[in-house]
C-alpha cells in the first residue's frame, strides 16, 4: 500500500520570522561550520596554487619573439615575398593564372590539396619586418580573390577559384597611406575591392609579388602546405626601384610559421613580368594552433577544476548535513515557509562562493601570467573588459555549481549521491572535451548542452574566418558566447532549485 503524503502547511504566520533574519541564520551556520570554511578556502587556494605551478611549469626561454601586428594581436606573417622598393605613390599589375597546392601525406610524399586560404598576388608593406603593416589582394584556393590588410581585414571580391580557363587580374595603387585594390577578369573591366588606409607605410615601402600556404586541417591535427602560383604581365607604375626583383622567406623562425613541408621550400623564377613563386605560411591573425606555444587567461586558470570539487561538496553538504543530523527539524521548525529556507541558503552559499572565487581568481591570473612571461611564454592579449569579464565569470561559474549542488542535495538528502551527480554533471564533460583526440562534434555538443557550457565564460580566444583552424574548446574557442554558456549552467541551477522547493515543501522533514 502506498502511503499518502500530506503537502506541508504551517500553521505560523508568514511574516513571523523575515527573510534578512533568515539569511542571518544562515550564514551563521555557514560560517560557524568549520569544513565549509576550509572547503571553501581550499577552492580559492587551489586556483592559485594550480595557476602557479601553471606559470612556473612552463618553459620558452629562449623562443623566437611572437610577431605582433599594428594592432597589437599576434599575427603570423611568413610567407615567399619577391619585392623591390616602393618610394612615394606606384601602382602594380598582375594576371595570375594558376595557383596550385601540395599537402604531404608522409615524411616525404606530396599529394595535390585544396588549401582553401593559399594565397597568391600583389602587396605593399611598410617593410620586411615582421608584423608591420601592409595591404594586399590575392586570388585564394576556394574563397576568390579578396582584399587584406594589417592580417584582421578582409574583404571579399570576385568569387571563383584562378586556373588557367579563368585568370585573374589583379593591381594595387598607392596614392600616401591610402591603397586601393582592383580585380578583372579579362584586364580590362576592373572592379574596386576595396580602398585601405595603412598608418606608417613610410616613404618607402616594399611591393611585389607573394605566395603564402597556411597549413592544412586534417582531422583533430594540422600539416604544412606549399603552394606555386603562375603570375604573368608583371607592370608597375610610379615610384618603383629599378633593377632585379629580390625574393625572401619571411619569418622562416618565427614561432607561428609551420614551415615547409620535407624536400620544399620557398623560391620564385622568371623574368620579363613571368614569375612561377612557391611559398608557404600566411599573413593573419594567429590562433591557437598556429600559435601552440602561446598561453591563456582560461591555461592559467585551470584550478577552477579543482575549486568547483570543493564548492560542489560544500554546496551539498550545506543541505545535506543537516538531513544527517536530523537538524533539518529545527530549521524548519524555526522558519515555516520551507521554500524561503532554501532560497536564503542558496543566497548564502552563491555569494559567499562568488566572493571565494572573484578572490581566487583576482589573485591567481596576475600571478600565473607573471610566471608564464618570465619563462618566456607568450599570453595571449585580452582587453580589460574581457579580463574583468573572465574574473567575473569564473566567480559566477564557481558560485552557480554550488547553487546546483545544493538543489540536488536537497532533492536526494544524501552528500554522496549528490556529490557524484552534480560532478558527472559539470567535471565529466569538462575532462571529456579537454581529450585531444575528442571528435569536435562531441565536444562542440557537450559544450553546448551539458552544464560544462559554462566554462566558455573563461574564453578570452577569437576565431577568425579567414583563418581555417581547430577551432574546438580542447583549443579555447566554445561554441557559445561566454554569457551564453553560463546561462546553460545558471538555467540547469534554477529548474534544480524549482524542483527542490516543491519537493522541500512536499515531503516530511
Amino acid at each position: 500500500m502506498t502511503p499518502t503524503v500530506t503537502p506541508y502547511r504551517s500553521g505560523r504566520r508568514a511574516g513571523r520570522h523575515g527573510f534578512l533574519q533568515l539569511l542571518h541564520a544562515e550564514w551563521t551556520k555557514f560560517r560557524t561550520v568549520r569544513g565549509s570554511v576550509i572547503g571553501m578556502a581550499a577552492a580559492a587556494l587551489m586556483m592559485v596554487l594550480v595557476a602557479l605551478l601553471a606559470g612556473a611549469s612552463s618553459d620558452q626561454k629562449g623562443s623566437p619573439p611572437v610577431p605582433v601586428g599594428p594592432g597589437g594581436e599576434p599575427v603570423t606573417d611568413s610567407f615567399y615575398f619577391v619585392h623591390r622598393p616602393l618610394a612615394g605613390n606606384g601602382s602594380i599589375t598582375v594576371s595570375v593564372s594558376a595557383l596550385r597546392s601540395s599537402i604531404p601525406t608522409g615524411p616525404a610524399n606530396l599529394r595535390p590539396g585544396n588549401v582553401p586560404w593559399a594565397k597568391a598576388g600583389l602587396i605593399i608593406k611598410q617593410s620586411t619586418r615582421q608584423g608591420s603593416p601592409y595591404a594586399a589582394i590575392m586570388v585564394t584556393g576556394s574563397h576568390g580573390v579578396r582584399m587584406q590588410d594589417n592580417f584582421v581585414n578582409d574583404t571579399a571580391g570576385l568569387p571563383a577559384s584562378v586556373s588557367s580557363a579563368s585568370v585573374r587580374w589583379l593591381r594595387l595603387d598607392r596614392s600616401g597611406d591610402t591603397v586601393t585594390g582592383y580585380a578583372s577578369a579579362d584586364g580590362t573591366r576592373w572592379t574596386r575591392v576595396g580602398t585601405v588606409h595603412v598608418s606608417g607605410l613610410g616613404p618607402t615601402a616594399q611591393g611585389g609579388l607573394f605566395v603564402a600556404s597556411p597549413p592544412s586541417v586534417e582531422g583533430v591535427g594540422t600539416r604544412g602546405s606549399v603552394s606555386t602560383a603562375v603570375f604573368e604581365d608583371l607592370r608597375v607604375r610610379g615610384g618603383w626601384a629599378g633593377g632585379s626583383w629580390a625574393g625572401d622567406q619571411l619569418g622562416p623562425e618565427s614561432p607561428s610559421f609551420a614551415g615547409y613541408p620535407r624536400n620544399t621550400s620557398g623560391s620564385f623564377t622568371g623574368s620579363d613580368g613571368s614569375f612561377t613563386v612557391t611559398g608557404a605560411g600566411d599573413m593573419a591573425p594567429a590562433v591557437r594552433e598556429t600559435l601552440p606555444t602561446g598561453g591563456t587567461r582560461g591555461d592559467i586558470l585551470t584550478g577552477t577544476f579543482a575549486a568547483l570539487i570543493a564548492v560542489i561538496v560544500v554546496g551539498a553538504l550545506f543541505i545535506s548535513t543537516e538531513y544527517r543530523k536530523n537538524l533539518i527539524h529545527v530549521t524548519l521548525a524555526a522558519s515555516p515557509r520551507r521554500s524561503r529556507v532554501l532560497v536564503a541558503k542558496a543566497i548564502v552559499l552563491g555569494v559567499v562562493t562568488f566572493v571565494t572565487g572573484l578572490a581566487g581568481a583576482v589573485v591567481a591570473v596576475p600571478l600565473g601570467e607573471r610566471l608564464a612571461r618570465t619563462n618566456g611564454v607568450y599570453v595571449f592579449p585580452v582587453a580589460s573588459s574581457t579580463e574583468l569579464r573572465v574574473a567575473l565569470g569564473t566567480a559566477a561559474l564557481l558560485a552557480t555549481a554550488a547553487v546546483l549542488a545544493l538543489s540536488v542535495g536537497a532533492m536526494f538528502r544524501h552528500s554522496a549521491g549528490a556529490v557524484t551527480t552534480v560532478i558527472v554533471a559539470i567535471v565529466l564533460p569538462y575532462i571529456l572535451v579537454a581529450i585531444p583526440f575528442m571528435p569536435a562534434g562531441v565536444s562542440d555538443w557537450l559544450t553546448r548542452v551539458t552544464p560544462a557550457a559554462a566554462f566558455a565564460v573563461q574564453q578570452t580566444l577569437v576565431p577568425y574566418h579567414q583563418v581555417t583552424s581547430i577551432y574546438t574548446p580542447y583549443s579555447g574557442y566554445y561554441p557559445l558566447a561566454p554569457w551564453a554558456g553560463l546561462a546553460v549552467l545558471a538555467g540547469y541551477a534554477v529548474v534544480s532549485l524549482a524542483v527542490a522547493t516543491v519537493l522541500l515543501r512536499r515531503r516530511d522533514a
